[in-house]
């Protein structure tokens, strides 16, 4: 795109998605509600506009899904899918998660994820080099979540590749879209039964007797269709995002080694380069919302019925917002990060992430203080609102 062609912004361009932050600079600048003809959507790329349309879920709804594919299908969509309902459902279906995902209850798993991080990093001591991705940042996160659901870790990797089948697309393709869309459940039915008969402390015990007041007013416990919803979206939703988060502490410390120097001088640094991390480059770059009523923003009318793309990766280089925002700096002060959503549909998982993000990189660096990653071997995985690395190939000294 030259610089004197009008701005243009596609989520499904990959060579937009290589580099988009000067795309995402002047759609800020230029058109800060954007409009695609080409896919029939509305874009929000300032950080105050993300967040007026973060808090006005009345206006701004999830009931349609948070994927542009999806909203655009108009598929129906199952109660309990969290990611895809508005209040009150939402509240009172996310106060039964909220049971399980308690401070204390994610800060208790930390032992058992630095094990388990140990034991993958034992597996690539010595290797001299590897894919980061498929040997160590997919592996964290799929063994985390099998423990929080309670999967035999034998089970654990099918259970991965059939959550991701549903997130991924082909380079530069649309998720197709069809009455499945929303993740299908049924291979978890078999764990749902066994959990029954042998009650254990994991998600799907706790999910099987939780007793709450649905929109009807009823007290009841959820019904298995309902359970097996739960559980798609925790697996889904916790899964390739913290992956993805690691690749990028990853790529981005091999391209900053004075930074990733001071990281293994002092561990205590961690969790704020994680933070800069999730500013800098974030998983998830934008979150599609469905228009409920006519609305007018900067001189325009968006009609109801439309698709609105709130660009969050976007608000997070916003100068308005943020000082030198296109400079990784793991000592940033660091306030108001949006990239796990804001208000309502604040991520549930955010504290778990975080953990096992920080766990992660504290023993990687234990392990490895430098790497050097292969550029020109990368392999970049996007859709319409995700990002990352698909592989990752580093050289550990």
């Amino acid at each position: 795109m030259r610089r004197d062609d009008p701005v243009y912004w596609d989520p499904f361009d990959r060579a937009i998605a290589r580099d988009p932050y000067p795309v995402y600079r002047r759609l800020r600048a230029e058109a800060p509600l954007y409009y695609n003809d080409k896919h029939d959507f509305y874009v929000l790329s300032r950080y105050d506009d993300i967040d007026r349309a973060l808090l006005d879920w009345q206006t701004f709804s999830s009931s349609r899904g948070p994927i542009l594919e999806i909203i655009k299908a108009g598929v129906e969509i199952p109660p309990g899918t969290l990611l895809m309902e508005d209040p009150p459902a939402h509240d009172i279906h996310r106060a039964l998660l909220a049971r399980v995902f308690t401070p204390r209850r994610v800060l208790s798993l930390e032992p058992q994820i630095r094990d388990l991080c140990v034991r993958s990093l034992d597996r690539l001591t010595g290797t001299g080099s590897f894919d980061l991705m498929s040997e160590f940042a997919n592996e964290v996160p799929m063994r985390v979540i099998g423990m929080l659901l309670g999967i035999p870790e034998s089970d654990q990797q099918g259970v991965r590749d059939r959550a991701d089948a549903n997130l991924r697309t082909e380079p530069g393709q649309q998720m197709q879209v069809s009455d499945q869309a929303i993740p299908n459940a049924d291979h978890f039915a078999e764990y749902i039964d066994w959990r029954a008969e042998h009650p254990s402390d994991d998600l799907m015990t706790e999910l099987l007797h939780a007793e709450f007041e649905d929109t009807q007013g009823v007290t009841r416990t959820l019904t298995r269709q309902e359970i097996l919803t739960y559980i798609s979206v925790v697996a889904g939703a916790g899964n390739e995002t913290t992956a993805r988060l690691i690749g990028w502490l990853g790529s981005l410390l091999a391209r900053f080694p004075d930074q990733r120097a001071e990281l293994a001088a002092d561990p205590r640094l961690i969790p704020n380069a994680i933070e800069e991390t999730l500013r800098f480059e974030p998983t998830g770059h934008a979150l599609a919302r469905y228009v409920t009523a006519d609305v007018e923003l900067h001189g325009t009318t968006v009609p109801a019925g439309s698709a609105m793309m709130l660009l969050v990766a976007s608000a997070n280089r916003d100068p308005e917002r943020w000082t030198d925002p296109d400079r990784f700096d793991i000592h940033r002060k660091m306030t108001n990060l949006r990239t796990f959503g804001f208000g309502t549909h604040f991520c549930l998982g955010a504290a778990l992430a975080r953990l096992e993000a920080r766990v992660a990189l504290e023993e990687f660096l234990r392990r490895f203080p430098a790497w050097d990653v292969d550029w020109d071997a990368l392999e970049l995985s996007s859709t319409s609102t995700m990002r990352g690395w698909e592989t990752l190939p580093v050289t550990v000294g």
